[in-house]
């Protein structure tokens, strides 16, 4: 698996050297068109406004000499030469590996005066594939693609009394509080 750092070190690279292609490119063009070597009605601005960068081409040109061909994915070169960086194949692509792998899904945790309320995301999932265990301390979470362990900020619940509700990706879990719970209780939540 490719860690973070040397993907981004690779994309920041390969975003660097295009922009500079790009640039080097319009300012050939520029230069062709001042000398007379590209015939035509156009216009080349440069956009350089803070959060905004680029070129706004306008017209038409032609010219007997071929321009250079401009391949975004060309190898390009390493910052740092010592080290050098394989390109990605197809630097976009999500690797089937990290589409199978189990991932932790976020949650909210909201302690009110009489309950628990917790707010766990869980997209794509089927409400059958959803398993949700309530103990006296915390609340597990399983489902096809996302697992998590959530720690309550207190043992004090009610966890016959706890219910759950699922809808457009995100699982609802109520737990009421009560006076003391038994640290061994487990109970499997139903989802409605």
């Amino acid at each position: 698996m490719v860690a973070y750092d040397d993907f981004f070190g690779d994309f920041d690279a390969f975003s660097s050297n295009f922009v500079k292609r790009i640039q080097r490119m319009m300012s050939e063009l520029e230069k062709a068109t001042k000398n007379g070597d590209l015939k035509g009605k156009w216009e080349i601005k440069q956009i350089d406004r803070p959060g905004e960068k680029g070129y706004i081409i306008q017209g038409h040109f032609g010219s007997d000499q071929p321009l250079e061909p401009l391949d975004p994915f060309s190898p390009f070169e390493p910052l740092n030469p010592m080290r050098p960086r394989p390109e990605p194949q197809r630097p976009f692509e999500v690797q089937e590996s990290a589409l199978e792998e189990t991932r932790e899904p976020l949650a909210d945790i909201f302690e009110e005066e009489k309950a628990i309320k917790i707010y766990v995301e869980v997209p794509g999932e089927e409400k059958d594939d959803i398993q949700l265990n309530v103990t006296a301390g915390n609340v597990e979470v399983k489902a096809k693609r996302f697992y998590k362990m959530i720690d309550l900020p207190t043992s004090n619940i009610d966890i016959e009394k706890a219910s759950s509700k699922y809808k457009n990706g995100v699982l609802e879990v109520t737990i009421p509080k009560k006076e003391k719970t038994l640290k061994n209780d487990t109970r499997k939540i139903n989802i409605e």
